[in-house]
């Protein structure tokens, strides 16, 4: 008797989740429109959603090839969700990419050409279209991988990025005690590894910001704390020092444009400095180092 044994599938697009009812449905109505000349599937990684993000990721059974659902309700945060989904992938490789963006017609296809070439690769990102193409703050990542500059180090792309299966698991995935910046840490775990993380213009992701200015600066406020942890964790392997006394000039510099605040064209760029400001010196506390 002859045993036929599936082929691996190619790429798996693991789609975290919580609470995402509300943007679910563009992102897989956007996965459901691409093209790819190798086999895929998609996994959506419930984050113990409590309203209908599960019921819309059903919808797509029959139009999504080979859609998996993974409840991953047992810890909360991205990292989890992501890891868990790698994990329950079946495709050679990996492409994250999160429910509330939406990612471009060809994406998939430029994804699948590149990692024919390249171990890992980090795609385009585009805010406009999700935010009324008004966005005060975007994303530099519309040319190239993100620099890093407080202080230089290694380039770094979000969680838009796609990479062997086998290698990811070998770097441990994404760190799950970070709640924010997880993604950073990632690529440079990567690079410090030796795998170069490629920058692949023609595959672009729609990143949708946060809609309000609450989420927005809870969401600069952790995110300016887990920076402190990267310094925290990459100083003793090869991060510059930050000057101690810039730290004081830039909480200085945040105060004397308080003014900003009553501008409404100014208001969210000085919110979002002032939470990260605030997330550093709660990060330099809470971490017992200095990195403000």
């Amino acid at each position: 008797m002859v045993v036929m044994v599936a082929s691996p599938l190619a790429i798996s697009v693991v789609v975290p989740c919580r609470n995402a009812a509300h943007v679910l449905g563009t992102q897989l109505e956007a996965l459901s429109r691409q093209r790819c000349d190798e086999d895929w599937e998609v996994v959506v990684v419930d984050n113990g959603s409590r309203d209908g993000t599960r019921a819309v990721a059903e919808r797509y059974r029959n139009r999504l090839p080979h859609l998996t659902i993974v409840e991953a309700a047992e810890r909360r945060g991205a990292a989890y969700a992501r890891n868990a989904g790698a994990r329950a992938a079946s495709g050679l490789n990996i492409a994250f990419c999160d429910a509330d963006d939406e990612v471009a017609d060809g994406w998939l296809q430029a994804v699948a050409t590149a990692l024919r070439k390249h171990r890992a690769t980090a795609f385009r990102t585009d805010t406009a279209k999700l935010n009324g193409g008004t966005a005060e703050r975007t994303i530099p990542q519309a040319d190239g991988l993100q620099p890093y500059t407080y202080p230089p180090y290694l380039p770094y792309s979000g969680a838009t990025i796609a990479m062997r299966r086998q290698l990811f698991l070998q770097l441990g995935g994404f760190d799950e005690t970070m709640l924010a910046c997880e993604d950073a840490d990632l690529c440079w775990r990567l690079q410090r590894n030796g795998v170069p993380l490629v920058f692949v213009h023609d595959a672009l992701v729609h990143v949708r910001l946060r809609a309000s200015l609450g989420a927005m600066c809870r969401q600069a406020r952790l995110w300016g704390e887990y920076n402190v942890v990267l310094y925290k964790k990459y100083r003793p392997l090869g991060m510059p020092p930050l000057p101690r006394l810039q730290g004081v000039r830039n909480l200085i510099g945040t105060l004397r444009r308080v003014p900003q605040l009553v501008r409404p064209g100014t208001r969210s760029a000085w919110l979002w400095e002032a939470s990260w400001m605030m997330g550093r010196l709660v990060g330099s506390v809470k971490h017992r180092i200095w990195a403000l």
